[in-house]
């Protein structure tokens, strides 16, 4: 039985609801409602405008209503009165195609016809900046090599450690913070979980540090690149499948660990990864990443070449343990929810058609690439990313046509918008354009 918004309302001291949803670019969208309205609004959703966010949707199209999740109720640990949730959108009754927590249910529920659960985790890399978006906040970080800086880190520690306290408070078993390879640049690490439940805290983590970094007096960014000479904001994300308590991916007698499922789930994704690029690197920004040339630190931390390798991070894949892997190929702006669903399509794909993904390569990829000429290269531009995108009949028929169609348009709005003014140079500062369209991304 739906868990009882009102009551719980009622019992936890909560005035005020957040009923939240995302757009294709990953913005989330919300109304604030009082506890009196809520049974009306979980019963029926919170009505809004479709053409007022990046949907596809027109003036004439009717309310589309975003109906709230229970199950994804989160208390703000920092402003108790109000608490947050996940929404499915719905029209006329329907859910609608490109709800992107809709894709990924529907992702969700066609593995689950194998009798088997996606469960991964994220990490969420983000800098602290200057109120006005235009420099690292803290003065002081200038190390060439600052990862795991602890000095620059104590500087943060009041912000980070309110952070961290309301991670352990909501459940979420964090379990290490650090500084990362960017000056301003940090990482916070919780356990992972079912890949709806993850995406719905990947998205609300978002809102949590940004809210929180304002609080502070700062400005936090998941922006890809917000430097052209620093580390850019990757979002790796930990994959394995299950079978109730059973890890699919593991098999103890395999050099790495992994199964011959997980072999076909990984060759899936190895398969797909140009067209996935769209949807895991998915704006303009994002290709100073890929790519780029190399950082203040010496290395990018990026994939450049469609490769997987062992306990190495210089590949797209890395099989940092048994039992699972890493995907490093998204960055900071890509959708919670499509980045999952899309995991799931490809993986699918993969299992469906036993893709052999090869020997793993024990390389250093950032220097020994030109060894590797037959290997396929990932995307150098959004341009590139959305032709591969729009030729990958996998993604195609994973999401629908149409949804895949709504996406790329909105996408070559943008795309189109920014190329009247301005050109992509991955050695060159970024743009006033690429930080007023994606600093808060």
């Amino acid at each position: 039985m739906s868990k009882d918004l009102y009551s719980i309302a009622k019992k936890k001291g909560i005035k005020y609801f957040f009923i939240s949803f995302v757009d294709f670019f990953g913005v989330m969208r919300s109304k604030l409602v009082p506890f009196q309205a809520i049974k009306d609004m979980q019963k029926n959703g919170a009505g809004f405008g479709g053409f007022s966010t990046w949907l596809d949707m027109t003036p004439a199209d009717p309310d589309m209503f975003a109906l709230p999740d229970p199950d994804s109720l989160i208390q703000l640990p920092w402003k108790k009165e109000v608490a947050w949730l996940a929404s499915d959108l719905y029209m006329n009754g329907k859910p609608v195609k490109a709800s992107p927590r809709v894709i990924l249910r529907n992702q969700i529920k066609e593995l689950s016809k194998k009798n088997l659960q996606m469960k991964s985790g994220v990490e969420c890399e983000f800098f602290l900046l200057t109120e006005d978006g235009k420099s690292v906040a803290d003065p002081k970080d200038i190390q060439s090599k600052p990862s795991y800086d602890q000095i620059a880190l104590m500087r943060r520690f009041d912000l980070i450690k309110e952070i961290c306290d309301c991670m352990i408070e909501l459940g979420w078993a964090p379990y290490q913070n650090d500084h990362e390879d960017g000056n301003g640049q940090f990482e916070m690490n919780w356990d992972y979980s079912d890949s709806l439940v993850t995406a719905d805290r990947h998205l609300f983590f978002k809102f949590m540090v940004k809210s929180l970094a304002e609080k502070h007096g700062l400005r936090a960014t998941f922006m890809p690149k917000p430097f052209h000479n620093l580390t850019g904001n990757g979002c790796h994300s930990h994959v394995s499948v299950w079978q109730k308590k059973d890890n699919k991916f593991l098999d103890k007698k395999d050099k790495l660990g992994l199964s011959k499922l997980a072999y076909n789930f990984l060759g899936g994704i190895l398969e797909n990864a140009r067209g996935l690029c769209a949807l895991f690197n998915p704006t303009i920004n994002s290709y100073r990443r890929i790519n780029a040339i190399p950082t203040q630190s010496g290395a990018t931390w990026s994939p450049n070449t469609i490769s997987y390798t062992g306990n190495n991070r210089t590949h797209m894949i890395r099989i940092p343990d048994q039992g699972r892997f890493e995907l490093r190929l998204m960055d900071g702006s890509a959708n919670p929810y499509l980045m999952q669903a899309a995991i799931i399509a490809a993986g699918l794909e993969g299992i469906n058609k036993k893709i052999n993904p090869g020997e793993p390569l024990n390389c250093n990829m950032y220097e020994e690439f030109e060894k590797y000429p037959n290997l396929p290269k990932l995307p150098n531009t959004i341009e590139e990313a959305i032709d591969c995108l729009k030729n990958n009949k996998m993604i195609n028929n994973a999401f629908g046509e149409d949804v895949i169609k709504s996406y790329i348009k909105l996408r070559s709005i943008e795309l189109n918008e920014f190329n009247k003014t301005e050109k992509l140079d991955k050695s060159k500062p970024i743009s006033d354009w690429e930080r007023k369209n994606t600093l808060d991304c």
